[in-house]
C-alpha cells in the first residue's frame, strides 16, 4: 500500500514507517512543517521523499491525516477528498486545549474517516462526536536496554520548556533538583536556565540530541523525570522505559496507565516524588530493580509490532469500499491495541 503523510510527530513517524508499505512524504526545499520530507532520518528505503504537486494522484491509496489543515491541501493538490474519494484516517496526537472536557474534535460528526487517537485519555476527553474512533497505542522500536545510571542525577527531556512552561511542569523542575542534578534534553531548551533560576551545578543543558546520543546519554542518568502537567504522552517516557530507566511522573493524563509505580513512582504529590527519587539516586541496585520492570512493562505494552499490525488492521478496514459507503462505519475491534 502507498500512504502519503506528512512528518509531523518525529518520533510517532519514526515508528509507523517502519510498517511493510510505502511511505511518501512531502517535500519543500525549505522544509519547514509542509515539506519536511525525512528530515535526514535513518529510516527504511520505502520511505520516500515526494513534491506533492508533482504525485500521481492516483497512485495513493490511502492519507494518514494529522492536521486539520491536511484535509484542505489533499483535496487541493490531488483533486481527491479524504474520506469520500482516498481512504484516510486522522491520527490525534494530542490533548484537547481550552475548553476542557467539552472540547469538540475538529472532525466530530463525520463518518468517513475514523479518528485515531494514541491514548485513551485523548479518546476520553476530546468530544468526537458521531465520528469513528479507535485508540492505536503507542508502539517504540526498542532501542535496547542499555541503562547504566552510572550519573547520580535526573534525565528529562522536554521540548520549548520556557514557551510552555507549565504544560511541561518546567515550573516544578527547581523542586526536583532538591534529589539530585538534573539533565535537560530538548528543543528549544534556550533560556531555561535563567527561567528557573537555577545554577550550572544543579543544572545541565544538553539541547536537541539525535536519537541514538539522546538515548545513549540519558541511560547514564540514574532516573528519568516526566513532570509534565498535561500532554498526550510524552514518547520520551516510553523510551526512557524501554532503555530500562526507573521513572518518577506526575500522574495526569496518560502517563498513569504507562508508568506503574513499581517502575519508579506516579503521583500528583510532587514532594512525595521528589522523595521517591532521592531514594532511588541513592540506591543505584534499588534503581535498576524498578529500571528493569520499567523495561518489561514497555516491550509489553508499547512494543513496535503490535503497533503496526493494528495499523494494518485499520488500514485494510479503511480501503475497503464498504467503509466509505457506509456500510462499515467502525472500524473492527482487532484494530484496537490493548
Amino acid at each position: 500500500m502507498r500512504i502519503l503523510l506528512w512528518h509531523v510527530h518525529g518520533s510517532w513517524t519514526d515508528a509507523f514507517v517502519r510498517g511493510a508499505h510505502e511511505y511518501l512524504l512531502p517535500f519543500l526545499p525549505e522544509r519547514g512543517p509542509w515539506g519536511l520530507g525525512r528530515a535526514g532520518r535513518p529510516w527504511p528505503a520505502s520511505v520516500r521523499e515526494v513534491r506533492l504537486d508533482d504525485l500521481d494522484a492516483d497512485s495513493v491509496d490511502a492519507v494518514v491525516l494529522q492536521r486539520p489543515e491536511e484535509l484542505g491541501e489533499v483535496t487541493r493538490v490531488l483533486g481527491r477528498r479524504p474520506g469520500k474519494d482516498l481512504p484516510a484516517a486522522y491520527v490525534e496526537h494530542n490533548t484537547p486545549k481550552g475548553n476542557v472536557p467539552n472540547s469538540v474534535h475538529p472532525l466530530a460528526d463525520q463518518q468517513f474517516i475514523p479518528i485515531v487517537h494514541v491514548t485513551h485519555f485523548n479518546e476520553l476527553f476530546w468530544d468526537n462526536g458521531a465520528a469513528p474512533t479507535l485508540v492505536i497505542e503507542h508502539g517504540i522500536p526498542d532501542p535496547g536496554h542499555t541503562y547504566t545510571g552510572e550519573f547520580p542525577e535526573l534525565a528529562a527531556v522536554i521540548n520549548e520548556p520556557v514557551r510552555r512552561w507549565r504544560v511541561t511542569g518546567s515550573d516544578l523542575l527547581d523542586r526536583f533538583t532538591a534529589a539530585a542534578p538534573l539533565r535537560i534534553f530538548g528543543m528549544g531548551t534556550h533560556g531555561l536556565r535563567a527561567a528557573v533560576a537555577l545554577p550550572p551545578q544543579r543544572l545541565t543543558i544538553c539541547g536537541d540530541l539525535p536519537t541514538h546520543e539522546l538515548h545513549r546519554e540519558m541511560s547514564r542518568c540514574r532516573v528519568y523525570l516526566h513532570p509534565f502537567r498535561w500532554t498526550s504522552l510524552g514518547l520520551a517516557l516510553l523510551e526512557a522505559m524501554h532503555l530500562g530507566m526507573p521513572a518518577v511522573a506526575l500522574a495526569t493524563t496518560e502517563a498513569i496507565r504507562a508508568l506503574p509505580p513499581e517502575a519508579g513512582a506516579i503521583s500528583t504529590d510532587v514532594d512525595e516524588l521528589v522523595r521517591t527519587a532521592r531514594v532511588l539516586i541513592d540506591d543505584p541496585q534499588e534503581a535498576r530493580r524498578r529500571g528493569d520492570i520499567a523495561r518489561e512493562v514497555a516491550l509489553e505494552r508499547y512494543g513496535l509490532q503490535p503497533f503496526l499490525a493494528a495499523w494494518d488492521v485499520l488500514l485494510g478496514d479503511v480501503t475497503d469500499p464498504r467503509f466509505r459507503t457506509g456500510r462499515l462505519l467502525s472500524p473492527t475491534r482487532e484494530g484496537k491495541s490493548q
